[in-house]
């Protein structure tokens, strides 16, 4: 029962609702050209979360485009041949297929069957994009363009970046009708044992992205990549913002300290809901440990009366523990101080700041505790 529910208990409940988060996802669906050798399967494996190129691995070369998916993981790559296979007409094929791929979607009338972002890369130690990549492309956006299906031409194996730059002035020339032109290294280069060249651009070719792609995905989207952790945060501070809103609209009327667990459906919704955005597997114990570390209790404690106990403790005029009530201000702003203080602590854990290891250690239990804390105060001033 949820007025009853302990700290273990609401973390396993979060861990359940992960699960329901992540299956509720619309599916999205990027399709991706370019000739062979172009790197796009390093361009796949370095922009999102599952290694799905590899699904692919030495299969042989084919005519057809070819989905690469991997199972309860809500995003399709559609792979395609390179344009510079045998046969006159393989262009011509090829871009028959986009076409047909594309309408199909489209007419399914399903966002989860849509294509929803073209991705068509040419690799920048070529110098050079081809007269007949420049007429696939004026053809592959005569044929789309109708379905608002968006183009952004990505120069891969950009080792250079003065070479890349020169290319994009060249490609701009030709003034076709694609979104964005991005260089990319998707992954660390060794010129030699003392000189790696860095990986560049997938952050910015995400942001570009993210943008382009209805709204529906955009939630997909910013939980299956992995270049960017300022888009996850992105998406993690808007559930925080609409979970404080409906805190507020709950603690409408007063809510007596005793019946705080009236809170706690919602929280659990947002911290499941951020825990997928950032696709960081969570188990029971380790949520438990973060919760209690949290507010300052053991997992057995009842979860409502101990966030909100901790709250009142640190928000200015919220009230006592001993017969105090929770307003809407006070109910939203220790929501929201919950989400943000999570925000933190799986962004520390994104960026390799926080292992997960340190979680369970007593120095990760304060340090989680500080931080809670000090969006606690932040929240109510």
């Amino acid at each position: 029962m949820t007025e009853n529910l302990t700290m273990t208990q609401m973390a396993d409940d979060i861990v359940k609702a992960v699960k329901t988060e992540y299956s509720s996802l619309n599916m999205l669906n990027v399709l991706i050209l370019g000739k062979t050798g172009v790197g796009k399967s390093t361009l796949i494996n370095s922009v999102f979360s599952e290694n799905l190129a590899a699904t692919g691995t030495g299969r042989p070369i084919t005519e057809h485009i070819q989905p690469l998916r991997k199972n309860k993981f809500p995003l399709t790559i559609y792979d395609t041949p390179g344009l510079e296979l045998s046969g006159g007409n393989s262009a011509e094929n090829l871009l028959n297929e986009v076409s047909k791929l594309v309408k199909k979607g489209i007419n399914s009338g399903s966002v989860d069957e849509a294509i929803h972002c073209i991705w068509y890369c040419i690799s920048t130690p070529s110098h050079r994009i081809e007269s007949s990549e420049i007429e696939f492309l004026k053809k592959l956006f005569s044929s789309t363009t109708t379905r608002n299906v968006p183009i952004i031409i990505i120069l891969t194996q950009s080792y250079s970046k003065k070479d890349a730059k020169a290319l994009m002035c060249e490609i701009q020339k030709e003034r076709l009708p694609v979104e964005r032109v991005v260089p990319v290294l998707a992954a660390d280069y060794e010129l030699d044992e003392d000189d790696i060249k860095k990986a560049y651009g997938l952050e910015n070719l995400v942001d570009i992205m993210y943008q382009l792609i209805p709204e529906a995905v955009q939630s997909t989207f910013a939980a299956v990549q992995k270049s960017s952790i300022q888009l996850k945060k992105k998406e993690a501070h808007s559930i925080v913002a609409k979970a404080a809103t409906k805190a507020a609209i709950t603690g409408a009327v007063p809510i007596p300290f005793p019946d705080a667990a009236i809170l706690v459906p919602e929280q659990i919704s947002m911290l499941a809901k951020i825990t997928s955005i950032f696709g960081i597997p969570m188990q029971k114990a380790t949520l438990t440990a973060v919760l209690s570390a949290m507010i300052g209790t053991t997992g057995a404690t009842n979860a409502g009366r101990a966030i909100v106990g901790t709250a009142l403790k640190f928000i200015p005029g919220a009230g006592s523990v001993v017969g105090g009530a929770i307003s809407a201000a006070t109910a939203s702003a220790l929501t929201a101080a919950l989400g943000e203080a999570y925000i933190v602590i799986m962004t520390g854990i994104a960026s390799g700041e926080f292992p997960l290891s340190i979680l369970t250690s007593p120095e990760g239990k304060k340090k989680m505790s500080e931080i809670f804390k000090a969006k606690l105060t932040n929240t109510s001033t």
